[in-house]
């Protein structure tokens, strides 16, 4: 999912999410603090999402999950509107492109991270990972992006431009075809390796590698759809 938090605001809320995680593997499955933090790691690097690993092994109920996690995270005051991704949004040309999210969280947390970044409306829909049916489908397996170009109505995965701040998500995509942008912020440790055809700072490049897609004249901004 497209997010312009500044790397503050991001740790502020991985490490409320990694806790709230942590804390739901300790009281479900009466385990210690220092083994929920090494299955909630092994279940995330095998599969893209604990929650997956926690269906699959614990038959936990994801939508209860859902309820103890992400939609408890207190984001109001931490994520707040962002006036520069909405003009990012804003310049887009939607005749050319569709501004589409593409999310490994359930419905209701996706959506409420554009309400509070104020945009929203400036997108055209979104695919996520449905916590009410089995098997959790997620980034990066092959039905994930299957389901993408399916709701995005794309004619084909050659018509599908895609970034997101996830080596693995990236590297997946750009193996199926889509035209893709690994965004690795000023602070973070660059791959050895790239993901993808395309590494950005910011979302801003965006207008560089894909004018394309953006009104002329150029506002200054830089931004893309997430398909």
């Amino acid at each position: 999912m497209i997010a312009s938090f500044t790397l503050e605001v991001r740790k502020k809320v991985h490490d409320m999410m990694q806790d709230l995680i942590d804390k739901y593997f300790i009281d479900h499955l009466a385990i210690s603090e220092q083994d929920a933090r090494m299955l909630h790691q092994k279940y995330y690097t095998e599969y893209g999402l604990a929650i997956e690993g926690l269906v699959r092994h614990h038959k936990v109920d994801p939508l209860e999950y859902n309820r103890k996690v992400d939609d408890a995270l207190p984001l109001e005051g931490v994520i707040t509107p962002d006036p520069q991704l909405s003009r990012l949004l804003s310049d887009l040309d939607t005749r050319k492109v569709r501004p589409w999210l593409f999310t490994n969280a359930h419905i209701s947390h996706g959506r409420r991270i554009v309400r509070l970044l104020g945009v929203e409306e400036l997108f055209e829909g979104i695919t996520y990972c449905d916590y009410t049916k089995e098997p959790l489908i997620c980034k990066p397996h092959e039905e994930m992006y299957d389901k993408a170009e399916a709701d995005a109505g794309a004619v084909s995965s050659q018509a599908c431009f895609f970034v997101d701040d996830s080596y693995l998500n990236c590297t997946h995509a750009q193996a199926r075809g889509w035209t893709t942008a690994h965004l690795v912020e000023p602070g973070l440790p660059e791959p050895g390796i790239k993901a993808s055809k395309y590494q950005i700072q910011s979302l801003e490049e965006l207008r560089i590698i894909w004018p394309q897609f953006f009104k002329l004249p150029s506002t200054g901004a830089t931004n893309l759809s997430q398909l």
